[in-house]
Formats: structure tokens, sequence, C-alpha cells
């Protein structure tokens, strides 16, 4: 085990030299390979099967919790590193193991684009599997955060490549900003205070919502978030029969954080839309900010409805548009 871990060691730290010593190579890379949503695990099976793997698993594989059926936050795969060829090494998200007596301090490693483009590779070295497990229970949050980013960039990214212009450039029009996004979505309603754009197939939809209202003193508590949404939803999202519309579900607790993101502050909301009257639902996830002027209070909303399949990663798509909001005078993300 020792041997295999230096090894494993030696490897990765060759590859980071050769990385920092040849930038120049980086578009020389192979686009990633994988799943969206999953991880290539590198660490020896007894570890994988003992507590450091159930560490692992409490935080990359415990339940997705911002939706209604279980399912995993992220989908795991154990590779053992005598293992570890090419193939694996080209996965869009990878977690390095590099624990044994060789290794002189506890510490995590981020790098991007190191064996594939667009990557996300995390390394975790300790000198024992208990300093291992520590550092996932202190750096737990930015490890997740860090992976749910290169998923997100990756969504934005190829949604710039496959563009659908005309909507950023309708929506600004109306609201001085938007997303992006990309072919397949479509303009479903659009009036001057609310605009519904979406890609709706195959029992799957992924919409966007885009809405504002005036600004009031103290704009941003759960109350007056979810009081504004559901005024502008019973308005604007009517349901198949008169007395339908679309609401926020009570059943279900909804979570309000507060974020900043390229220099946007931002409130997201997350919870469970249902249709009054009706057996509809599913998750939602908005970001409410004030206008430039802060005159007003804009929200960007992406929900998904897909009662026959698994969510986490659909939902993972749409709110990545989200992130991709800009401005359209000054261009600022």
């Amino acid at each position: 085990m020792k041997r295999h871990g230096f090894t494993l060691l030696l490897a990765a730290l060759g590859a980071f030299l050769l990385l920092t010593g040849c930038q120049e190579t980086r578009s020389l890379l192979p686009s990633v390979s994988g799943k969206a949503g999953e991880i290539i695990v590198v660490m020896d099976k007894p570890y994988w099967e003992d507590t450091l793997g159930n560490d692992v698993r409490d935080l990359l594989a415990r339940d997705c919790p911002w939706l209604a059926q279980k399912e995993p936050l992220y989908s795991l795969v154990n590779v053992v590193p005598t293992a570890f060829a090419d193939l694996f090494k080209a996965h869009r998200n990878i977690m390095l193991f590099v624990v044994g007596p060789q290794v002189d301090s506890a510490g995590i490693i981020y790098k991007h684009d190191l064996w594939a483009q667009p990557q996300c590779v995390i390394q975790v070295s300790a000198p024992d599997p208990a300093q291992a497990s520590a550092l996932l229970k202190e750096k737990g949050p930015m490890i997740v955060s860090s992976i749910e980013q290169a998923e997100r960039d990756r969504v934005i990214r190829n949604t710039m490549r496959y563009e659908e212009s005309s909507i950023y450039a309708k929506v600004s029009e109306l609201f001085g900003g938007s997303p992006h996004f990309p072919t397949g979505y479509k303009i479903r309603k659009a009036s001057e205070d609310f605009v519904w754009i979406a890609d709706d197939k195959d029992g799957v939809y992924q919409d966007v919502l885009i809405y504002r209202y005036p600004a009031e003193a103290d704009p941003f508590t759960p109350e007056k978030i979810i009081y504004h949404r559901n005024e502008v939803m019973m308005n604007n999202v009517p349901g198949s029969l008169e007395g339908m519309y679309m609401t926020t579900s009570e059943f279900f607790p909804t979570t309000v954080e507060y974020l900043k993101y390229r220099g946007r502050d931002i409130v997201q909301t997350r919870g469970m839309w249902e249709v009054q009257n009706d057996y509809m639902g599913g998750p939602f996830v908005s970001h409410s900010f004030y206008s430039p002027d802060g005159s007003e209070i804009f929200v960007t909303e992406a929900f998904v409805y897909a009662p026959r399949f698994d969510k986490r990663q659909y939902l993972r798509q749409v709110e990545s548009l989200l992130y991709s909001w800009e401005w359209k005078e000054n261009g600022e993300n």
C-alpha cells in the first residue's frame, strides 16, 4: 500500500511540475471525458472500504439537499492507484488521495486542466487515513464548492459556444441584462417585468424565469422573497386549468444563502415549487439582486419538471445559466 501511494505521489508531483513548466502545451490537452456529476476517486481499496472511504461518501455522495427524491450529490467511481491510467486521467473531476508515512504534512492541492480540459483535480495528501479524514471534514465545503464551480463553468462554456444569441438580445433589451442561453431554449412569454425562457422536450422541462419588482426596505428576507415570488407566479405561470398556477411549496423547507459571484452580491433561494390545485411540482433555485441603480429587485429563477427522471443534473444544468448573467451596458458578469 505504501509503495502504491509513493508511486502515485511521484506521478502527481511530476504532472504538476510539467504543467507549471510547460504552460504553452495546455492547448494540446484533450477534452475531458466522463459524465456530468461524476467524480473519479483515486484511493487504495482498503482505505476506500474503511473509514476514509466512508468520509468521502458522506461528503460527496450524500443525499442532494435541494431535491425531494433521494439522489446523491455526486456519482463516485473508485479507481485504485495502480489502475489510474490515461483513460481515467482525462476525466472531468478527479480526487487523488496520497496517504502514507512518506507524506510529510497533510494538505490539499487544487488544480485545473492537468491532464485534460476543462478539468478539476483535487489532491488530498496526508501521513495517515485519520489525518486525511480530518482534512475532508475541515475543508469539505471548499472541496464541494470547487467541484460545483467546475461543473457550472463547463455548462456556461458550452452555452457560450452554442448560444441562442437572440434571447440575450431580447431579454437585455427589456431588463438591461440577461443570462446567456444555449440552442434549444425559446422565449415562451415576455413583458416589461417578466420573461419566461424554456427548453421543454422529451418529458423534461428546464425553464428560466426573469422578473423584477420595486425595491423596499430589507428586501432579502425569506418571507419577502417568497411573497413576491408567489405573487409573480400566480400572475404569470398558470396551470392547465382555471384556478391553477405555480406557487411555492410549504411542505418542503426554503433556504436562503447570501453569495458573492464575480463582483455581484446575490441572494440565492432554494425550494420546491408546486401547482395550486394540481399535483405538479419540482425543485427551483433563484438569484435575487439589486438593479444597477438600486431601485428594483431583479430575480432570475431556474426550475425543473421531470416526473419520470432523476433531476440532479437537469437542475444543475439550468441553474448554471443563472450565473452567466451579464449587464448589457458595462459587460460586467
